[in-house]
């Protein structure tokens, strides 16, 4: 496990996928500061080319630079869109496994969730980012959530029972997963995992209810959804249909992807694209834990 933070340690914010501004980004780095930590930005983080941050080339290489920085102990990603996948073979890992730091952000940052735990078994925090922490989208539990996986450990996540809950019994496994469009997007990769003898964790946002079908039936084609210990979906928020309706709603799609196998399938994790979204260590190894309340107990 990578070492907790410490009041005095240096952060990064930089941004892989789409551009932010200034004014975005203020208060965040106002809230690490009052964590007690130094924040660096990675090089000029406003830089912009279209959508992006800045072209491939220049993502790449910032966060290069911080990857490769020693007393850099953790890398705020500053929001998702799109564009992580576009410069992940452009970076260099080889300083990062020797001194890990914790990579933070959720949506598009799966694909570094991903290609981390695939190629170097380091773990890595689904969380909010400094995107999502703006006064008008703010959540306070969220946010101080975060903070104490950061400095003191990783946390219980407790949920309530969902009607739709399958197979319910307790497991054990690494966490993998994330975004489902993500995961779909990096199938044959490099950045593919193996899916085996782990926990799935899914979420997604506005996506149309076909989409989300097809996603899934290409994993299951590819062997992904087979051998898992289980799955735990998060948040499926704002799905979208076409005027002749699918006739299923998502948590109904993944439940008919998965029929045949015996393991559990839980719904209503508090994390993905809502406000309520609380961080998972992924590529850590958690206990699902079944009562009148349902837990993801980390094994520290």
């Amino acid at each position: 496990m990578i070492a907790k933070l410490q009041a005095g340690d240096y952060v990064a914010i930089a941004a892989t996928a789409r551009k932010v501004s200034a004014a975005e980004m203020a208060p965040a780095i106002a809230i690490l500061s009052n964590w007690g930590l130094q924040v660096v930005l990675a090089d000029d983080l406003y830089a912009a080319e279209n959508q992006y941050a800045g072209s491939d080339h220049h993502r790449s290489q910032a966060f290069q630079k911080l990857l490769d920085d020693p007393k850099i102990k953790a890398i705020f990603c500053a929001r998702g869109g799109y564009g992580t996948v576009r410069m992940i073979d452009q970076l260099d890992f080889t300083q990062f496994c020797k001194t890990p730091k914790w990579i933070i952000g959720y949506s598009d940052i799966t694909v570094l969730h991903a290609h981390i735990e695939k190629n170097f078994g380091i773990p890595t925090l689904h969380a909010p980012m400094p995107i999502n922490w703006q006064a008008d989208k703010l959540h306070q539990e969220s946010l101080d959530f975060l903070k104490d996986n950061l400095f003191a450990g990783p946390q219980t996540i407790s949920f309530a029972p969902h009607p739709l809950n399958t197979n319910l019994q307790e497991i054990k496994g690494s966490l993998i997963g994330g975004n489902l469009s993500v995961l779909y997007a990096i199938l044959g990769s490099n950045s593919d995992q193996n899916y085996s003898d782990k926990i799935l964790f899914l979420e997604d946002l506005d996506e149309y209810l076909y989409h989300i079908d097809r996603m899934l039936i290409a994993l299951k084609r590819a062997g992904k959804l087979a051998k898992l210990k289980g799955i735990v979906i998060g948040q499926m928020s704002d799905m979208k249909d076409n005027a002749v309706p699918f006739g299923k709603t998502a948590e109904e799609i993944i439940l008919e992807a998965v029929k045949e196998y015996n393991y559990p399938v839980v719904f209503g994790i508090p994390a993905g694209h809502e406000a309520r979204n609380l961080s998972l260590i992924l590529g850590s190894n958690y206990q699902l834990k079944i009562g009148a309340s349902l837990q993801l107990v980390p094994e520290n």
